[in-house]
């Protein structure tokens, strides 16, 4: 109920609810083009990732290389990428969090907040 007995405006809503669509989109279309770095073995192995979890890049430093323990380096990449993605979720949060409390505050699926 509406205080004052007045009915809800539709149009309003409807309005509010299409610019925090547009705004999410715009959110969404940022990250895509943001990139966040993960590092790993003190930054001998160095992610790069979209704030949407693309993988743009892997840099490797020649130190890591060694032609013996290839497990090392597998797992170095494996940490970089992790850290990466996990750097891209907090990006994730900072800019569409505030806009998923704005549709109900119970998070927006496919996303993980």
């Amino acid at each position: 109920m509406i205080p004052g007995g007045g009915q809800p405006n539709m149009q309003q809503l409807l309005q509010q609810a299409q610019k925090m669509q547009q705004d999410l989109a715009q959110a969404q279309e940022e990250l895509a083009h943001m990139e966040v770095d993960g590092r790993a073995g003190g930054g001998l192995v160095t992610a790069t990732v979209t704030g949407s979890g693309e993988l743009r890049a892997l840099k490797i430093d020649p130190k890591a290389v060694d032609p013996e323990d290839t497990e090392t380096l597998a797992d170095l990449v494996v940490a970089a990428v992790q850290a990466a993605n996990e750097n891209a979720q907090n990006l994730q949060q900072q800019k569409l969090g505030p806009l998923a409390q704005g549709l109900g505050g119970g998070g927006i699926p496919g996303l993980p907040f």
